[in-house]
């Protein structure tokens, strides 16, 4: 059996049964896969992953290894591996997984360096966490960088994280930004944060949004998603943000902008999406009613400043799985979700297959595009190219059954030139 580090081998027959239900939802992966296994585009390359492991992702790795090539898995979060997905990669598919639902700090990083143990020439990434501990000094890391071809980076998060590197002129391979694609962050973060993160607050708390005052912090993609579903079950919707174009466009959409601090006092759920950290901290924390919900569907648990509330909290208790009481010394009590991580995946199953199917297609396809051109590229970050995206909503589309016209050569020409005027 391959290398691994997962819960429990035991529950592979039901990982196996679950990611064929995901594959159902999934037909542009699966053409792709099929392209894969014919022209084996990736044979003989070694990958390294650290993404959340759940069904989807299953899909992608064995659609990677379809393609020829030797994969190797990590959790991308300590909450977001399914331990049956994983059972079911490394005892049915032959795939080394190193992930387990719940594992502590140092387990996670000692799973990151079991990836990175296979000196992957191309890594992909949730977070760039993988990408972090290849550049991290007085780590092995280091030592493994001269092998890599270039990586792809599936988040906002990890997309700002690199950009940074590049910036200070540390990044040592290019990677591409498939966050950035438009067949990813349109639908990915809108519509399957939107849906995935109202999931996982269900599932937790059991609450009614209904009436509720529900307030978002963040109008970017997945802001509008978790916004929008909100305001369809009956939620009144407040959006807090730091940017004025995405704050004047939550206006226009509809919704109440406001300050965190004025929307701490009357809100009832709380959710995160900013990417940022501290977006709720102390002096929100002191503001809030008796019973107000916090939850995170950024990336990293530094949304939520959890450090303070622990320290501000006259006491602590588990409620029920996924939800933690915090109780305040002014008599209120305030209910954090999934320990301020990812809820979607925390307590859920997180995006559906449907929207996960064009993310893992860019996913995919920008290994490719990075294992043909990566050694000629600068060492930056990159857009996924155009004709890239373009590809995957006509895959998508074609699955769907929907047609589209063609231009006519005289359309094709006149948008082509500059002579034709009113």
């Amino acid at each position: 059996m391959v290398e691994h580090d997962v819960r429990n081998l035991e529950l592979a027959g039901e990982g196996r049964q679950r990611i064929e239900w995901a594959e159902l939802s999934m037909p542009v992966l699966r053409q792709v896969r099929e392209r894969f296994e014919k022209e084996q585009p990736l044979k003989g390359i070694r990958l390294g992953a650290c993404l959340h492991v759940t069904t989807e992702t299953a899909v992608l790795m064995l659609t990677l290894k379809a393609g020829g090539a030797q994969v190797a898995l990590c959790a991308s979060n300590p909450l977001s591996t399914q331990d049956d997905t994983a059972a079911a990669l490394v005892r049915e598919y032959e795939i080394p997984v190193f992930a387990q639902k719940g594992e502590d700090n140092a387990t996670y990083y000692r799973h990151l360096e079991a990836v990175l143990g296979t000196r992957p020439q191309v890594t992909m990434d949730d977070g760039a966490d993988l990408i972090s501990q290849l550049h991290a000094e007085g780590t092995r890391g280091r030592d493994l960088v001269a092998d890599v071809i270039g990586g792809t980076e599936e988040t906002t998060t990890g997309v700002i994280r690199l950009r940074a590197m590049e910036k200070e002129g540390v990044l040592a391979f290019p990677v591409i930004a498939v966050n950035d694609a438009d067949t990813k962050h349109l639908f990915d973060n809108r519509y399957g944060t939107g849906q995935s993160t109202i999931d996982g607050i269900l599932r937790a708390t059991n609450v009614l949004l209904a009436g509720r005052t529900v307030v978002v912090a963040g109008y970017g993609m997945c802001g509008r998603g978790v916004a929008t579903r909100a305001k369809g079950m009956g939620a009144h919707v407040i959006v807090t943000e730091v940017e004025p174009m995405r704050a004047l466009e939550a206006v226009m959409d509809g919704f109440q902008v406001a300050p965190m601090a004025r929307a701490a006092e009357v809100g009832d759920v709380f959710v995160t999406v900013s990417g940022n950290t501290s977006v709720i901290r102390r002096e929100h924390f002191e503001r809030m009613k008796d019973g107000a919900i916090l939850a995170n569907s950024g990336h990293f648990n530094v949304e939520i400043d959890l450090a303070t509330l622990a320290e501000i909290a006259q006491s602590r208790r588990v409620m029920r799985p996924f939800v933690e009481e915090f109780a305040l010394a002014n008599g209120h009590r305030l209910f954090v979700l999934g320990e301020g991580r990812l809820i979607n995946l925390a307590a859920a199953e997180g995006h559906p297959a449907a929207v996960m199917d064009m993310s893992f297609a860019n996913q995919a396809l920008g290994a490719e595009f990075m294992v043909k051109k990566g050694r000629a590229l600068e060492k930056r970050v990159y857009g996924v190219p155009v004709e890239i995206d373009r590809e995957i909503a006509r895959l998508k589309l074609a699955s769907m059954g929907v047609a589209i016209d063609d231009l006519t050569p005289q359309q094709a020409e006149y948008l082509a030139s500059w002579r034709h005027g009113t």
